[in-house]
């Protein structure tokens, strides 16, 4: 399916403390999850913010304000029917990057977060590190599988075969260039990133998503976005474009 990328890229809320104490460790374990968390997001309208991590140099108030401009653009024209929550994966706290700007974004708008993880045995330190801030709602990537698989019992199958073409093309591009091939966690995040997005879209019949830079490097986990777009499981309709803030828009 190695033409992902050459496809078309036409590119508040009632608070529910579901997670008591903000998931605190204890022990450094995380407590036992609610049980109620799948149900209480089915209530919600996700809003998907991907981009670079803490080594986007860029000032987040910038971007924040940037892309609450261009949100509140886009549903003025296209508004969600439930309250919104921002879907966070596990970034740790961080000065810069996507850590930085998703809580601006949620403070500007008056909403909370959602937190999506990798289950302890894909990743023990993933949930242990995750920034809890302004986090009612908790899941785990295994939780999403499962709401995907309820609708379509092979879509799995067809998300990881369509990232693992994709990664076998990123290093062999990466070869050429003589790079060194992407490290392992690129494809288990990449299946965060999109099996979260598809999830959430059949759970709550509808999502948003933004990237924080008008460019996205193709050796990026973002970049990995084609994949759900090719396989139908986002819609472009459900993405906002950046557009640009007249600084570097690019993801290095």
């Amino acid at each position: 399916m190695r033409n992902v990328a050459a496809r078309s890229l036409h590119t508040e809320s009632v608070v529910v403390k579901c997670v008591s104490a903000n998931a605190e460790k204890i022990a450094g374990k995380i407590v036992t999850l609610p049980k109620d968390c799948h149900s209480k997001l089915a209530q919600y309208h996700p809003v998907f913010i991907e981009g670079m991590g803490n080594y986007d140099e860029r000032d987040p108030v910038v971007v924040a304000d940037h892309l609450v401009r261009q949100l509140t653009k886009h549903w003025a024209k296209k508004p969600p029917v439930k309250p919104k929550v921002i879907v966070i994966q596990g970034d740790p706290v961080a000065a810069t990057g996507i850590s930085a700007i998703t809580p601006l974004v949620a403070k500007s708008f008056g909403i909370s977060r959602c937190l999506v993880c990798l289950d302890e045995h894909l990743a023990d330190y993933h949930s242990a590190n995750a920034d809890r801030n302004n986090v009612d709602l908790e899941l785990r990537y295994s939780e999403m599988v499962q709401q995907l698989l309820k609708g379509q019992a092979h879509v799995l199958a067809r998300i990881e075969a369509s990232i693992d073409e994709e990664l076998a093309f990123k290093n062999e591009q990466r070869k050429r260039q003589s790079k060194p091939q992407l490290a392992d966690y690129f494809r288990q995040f990449a299946l965060l990133q999109e099996v979260s997005k598809a999830a959430c879209r059949d759970l709550c019949q509808g999502i948003t998503v933004i990237h924080t830079a008008a460019e996205i490097s193709e050796f990026s986990v973002t970049s990995f976005y084609r994949v759900g777009l090719a396989l139908n499981l986002i819609s472009a309709n459900d993405m906002v474009n950046f557009g640009s803030t007249g600084s570097n828009d690019s993801v290095a």
